[in-house]
């Protein structure tokens, strides 16, 4: 009896979800009242009037209407947002997806026990993918913790879609299709497929109903690697995922008609549990400065990266690690949270495996090989080079600052996340002399299947406060006061776009209520301060906190002139990632981070001085 108890205590990672609140939908009222606000330091007064009397009759007339219709949709859905923001934010975009959705990050092993040494990168490997395997199982069997905000359960549905997962390309717009199942569920896929040299391989990382172990797992990628270097380079069919997605839909169905076979081997790297990359760069890195590698993790070899995975662990032949992943199944914080367990893993076994060399007798490897004709080589080849000629407009600056960090942002009770969005607010006035529209994502998983809300990060109050730190008559008192109100402002924004209280989904919502309906789109959204404020995609500053681990990533900025700014916060330092156009004369990487560490020391600076 005492045993069941025991048992029966134990939390199951999925055991919530039934019991998880519906996300809500904000009051229309509230919901303009805050649009208002947040486009009033892009517009003069005679514009701000103007939008002022479009969100009025907006309110009075179809907005009304519109409103009471998602009110009914949400009536029959226990998350009214989740179908729409998986089509509209991910499924139906164009654009190839790989360089300009996926998120990725570079692996911190090399601040411990994996710093960057030639030759190490399969033996290394075989112990990451190691741990990976472990996590997967941990996950089957539900004992990754539930996530909690003090007693809160979260919502745990993307941990789900890590493994297992793949994006497929539609004409018009793609599907997402998830293969993993817990054990009570059932059977779950359990081979690996290794990417390398443009060729495709699959191993399964279950032998005899049990992990293949570190030694194992070596001897399979040294089969692999081994036979790719001695032998020609294969077509890279893996390139054409990195396609403008129509065109990459219409590869693949073209591939299929060549040979059932490839359809067989397209479903293998599908259910997949993931794909594991190796790459032959070496990419420079410090424990300070992450540039180039995650330059390399981003854009690197097309043709040994499955775009459309949930889930591609990359290594290089110095033994750094990364990975790259689709965003459409799930948001960065699931990718964080297996990094660092594989992470916080390889430390504690000070980067070795410290169990039995035995290796079991396995079967090799197996290639698949699809069968290809001229049209798709050209395919291939049309892919890499419009993938190739992007890529290198891309600029990428990732470093540390190691000044201070979390401790004494909190020591002088301010919080670090909107410590660090104000510094990007200052640096962006600085550099331009104008207000930024910023998008900062805020989590909603306290609701069933949430993910994401907008916080516009540039208010009305962070604009006065940059005025006042270019304005020097203004005293250090003067530009303090502003700035603990820019900082109030922000945190009340963050609270209540994590509670369900935001504006940008709820917009959203309506307009693609009235697109269902047939109806003209509403004057509110074609409205120019709707753009320039960052509506429909136009944030000039697209940003995110990864967390407070040691874990980093990045994906490219929203718009042409804009920049991609991602960070993470650790107690003695803050990481921060920005990505920008070359091509773009205004957005400079290097410029806006060397100008958020001056925003971070005259901040400090501020609170230290306005205390004497």
């Amino acid at each position: 009896m005492e045993n069941q108890l025991v048992k029966s205590a134990e939390e199951r990672t999925f055991q919530y979800q039934d019991s998880l609140p519906s996300l809500p939908v904000p009051s229309l009222e509230e919901s303009l009242k805050k649009y208002l606000e947040s486009v009033k330091p892009f517009a003069n007064e005679e514009e701000y009037k103007k939008t002022e009397e479009i969100v009025q009759k907006f309110q009075n007339g179809i907005g009304e209407k519109l409103h009471q219709k998602l009110l009914e949709r949400a009536k029959g859905k226990r998350n009214w947002l989740e179908e729409w923001w998986l089509n509209v934010a991910y499924l139906e975009v164009r654009i190839p997806s790989q360089l300009n959705v996926n998120f990725a990050g570079a692996a911190p092993h090399c601040e411990h026990y994996w710093p960057p040494k030639e030759g190490t990168e399969l033996e290394r490997g075989s112990i990451s993918l190691w741990h990976n395997l472990n996590y997967w199982q941990l996950l089957r069997k539900e004992k990754v913790p539930v996530h909690k905000v003090g007693t809160t359960p979260l919502d745990m549905n993307q941990f789900r879609m890590l493994f297992n997962t793949c994006k497929v390309p539609g004409i018009t717009r793609d599907s997402l299709i998830n293969y993993f199942k817990t054990e009570r569920e059932g059977h779950s896929p359990s081979h690996i497929v290794v990417l390398c040299r443009g060729r495709v391989f699959v191993l399964d990382a279950i032998h005899e109903g049990c992990l293949i172990t570190p030694p194992e797992i070596l001897r399979q990628l040294t089969y692999i690697h081994k036979k790719c270097h001695s032998e020609p380079d294969g077509p890279g069919i893996a390139a054409l995922t990195s396609e403008e997605r129509t065109r990459w839909a219409k590869a693949r169905e073209y591939l299929i008609s060549l040979d059932p076979e490839n359809l067989t081997i397209l479903e293998k790297i599908q259910s997949s549990l993931l794909v594991y990359s190796i790459e032959d760069d070496s990419p420079h890195i410090t424990p300070e400065d992450y540039s180039q590698v995650t330059e390399m993790i981003l854009i690197g070899d097309p043709t040994v990266r499955w775009g459309d995975k949930s889930y591609n662990l990359i290594s290089f032949s110095n033994g750094l690690f990364g990975c790259s992943c689709d965003h459409a199944p799930y948001d960065a914080m699931v990718m964080v949270n297996i990094s660092h367990y594989v992470d916080e893993k390889i430390l504690e076994n000070e980067g070795r495996w410290k169990g039995s060399e035995k290796v079991r007798d396995l079967p090799h490897p197996e290639e698949l090989i699809f069968t290809v004709d001229e049209k798709i080589l050209n395919d291939i080849s049309h892919a890499k080079a419009q993938y190739f000629k992007q890529a290198s407009d891309l600029q990428i600056v990732v470093r540390h600052f190691t000044s201070f960090g979390k401790k004494l942002t909190k020591k002088k009770r301010l919080h670090p996340d909107t410590f660090i969005q104000l510094a990007l607010q200052l640096a962006y006035y600085r550099l331009l002399g104008r207000p930024g529209c910023c998008y900062e994502t805020a989590m909603t998983r306290y609701f069933y299947h949430g993910r994401t809300e907008t916080v516009r990060s540039c208010t009305v109050e962070a604009v006065r406060w940059c005025q006042a730190m270019q304005d020097p008559s203004t005293s250090l008192l003067e530009r303090q006061r502003k700035m603990l109100q820019a900082f109030a402002k922000h945190n009340k924004m963050m609270q209540e776009c994590s509670t369900g209280k935001g504006f940008d989904r709820h917009l959203l919502g309506l307009s693609l209520i009235a697109k269902e309906e047939g109806l003209p789109v509403p004057e509110l959204f074609t409205d120019p301060l709707f753009s320039k404020s960052g509506g429909g995609g136009n944030f000039v500053l697209s940003t995110s906190l990864i967390g407070y681990l040691r874990i980093h990533g990045l994906v490219v900025p929203m718009v042409h002139n804009g920049w991609g700014f991602f960070y993470n916060i650790r107690d003695d330092r803050f990481v921060v990632a920005c990505s920008a156009w070359k091509s773009c004369p205004e957005t400079d990487a290097e410029k806006l981070v060397e100008l958020i560490f001056l925003a971070f020391h005259d901040m400090m600076q501020l609170m230290n001085a306005a205390h004497l």
